[in-house]
């Protein structure tokens, strides 16, 4: 394991709320990894053996390969001895059904397109959530609230409503980021439409959602997570919320 790779794995809060879908899994195969300095065989460890996919070494992905169409292909995962690699891989474990159908439907743009400089939209989409996504289960108001990016309204006027939503990380990017968390992190956040039981039956259901339309539109909307109640204790002044450069007005719309 490269140098200093352990120290950033001490550096996970497994405490902090946004782990606490993640913890009962992903604790105890990040200190497999502290003790066995190797992420790949930490998670097949915790793997099931019918699970959707096995985790192998980076050095097994062949040069000139496409990383997602070498998952579809073989069932495998390289992966690396990094916080990213190791978050990709609790995904997996956490939500198999949704990513092999993110996996399938960026296969199937692969194998059609090729694999470009620029990513198509689907592709793009896909790897937006897949990297920065989250699902949220909220009271209507909420919901629209966030879409409208009004900010006062989502975070201080309806704030007790948030006592009934639910927010679950989903991109790995994101976990690994807020292992160092800072006030401008977003999450690209999708609207589950049926209440989060359990992450099971959310994994079964966000796998049936995830369709080539409208995802291609990207239909998720921007939140800055250290902005939800409860989860950052800064949040508790009103004047968080005032920083522009984090909590973005919407976008003004041109004349024609």
């Amino acid at each position: 394991m490269a140098a200093g790779v352990s120290e950033a794995f001490d550096a996970i809060d497994w405490s902090a709320p946004w782990l606490v879908p993640w913890r009962g899994l992903g604790q105890p195969v990040a200190q497999q990894v502290q003790s066995e300095p190797s992420v790949h065989r930490a998670l097949q460890s915790a793997a099931p053996q019918d699970g959707p996919v096995g985790f192998v070494p980076q050095h097994e992905l062949p040069d000139g390969t496409a990383y997602e169409q070498y998952i579809w292909d073989t069932r495998r995962v390289p992966t690396r001895d990094n916080l990213h690699d190791f978050f990709n891989g609790l995904v997996w474990l956490q939500f198999p059904q949704t990513k092999r159908r993110l996996n399938e439907l960026q296969a199937q743009a692969i194998a059609a397109d090729g694999v470009q400089a620029v990513r198509g939209p689907l592709r793009d989409a896909l790897t937006v959530f897949d990297e920065n996504g989250a699902v949220l289960h909220a009271p209507d108001a909420l919901w629209a609230a966030l879409v409208a990016r009004d900010w006062q309204r989502l975070f201080i006027d309806l704030r007790p409503l948030w006592a009934d939503a639910r927010l679950v990380l989903f991109g790995h990017a994101l976990l690994e980021k807020l292992v160092v968390p800072r006030k401008p992190m977003v999450a690209h956040v999708y609207h589950a439409p049926h209440a989060i039981r359990s992450i099971a039956n959310l994994d079964a259901c966000l796998a049936q959602q995830v369709q080539p339309q409208p995802w291609a539109t990207k239909p998720f909307a921007p939140l800055p997570v250290l902005g939800v109640p409860g989860w950052w204790p800064a949040n508790e002044a009103p004047d968080f919320y005032a920083d522009a450069q984090v909590f973005r007005p919407p976008r003004a719309v041109s004349g024609g």
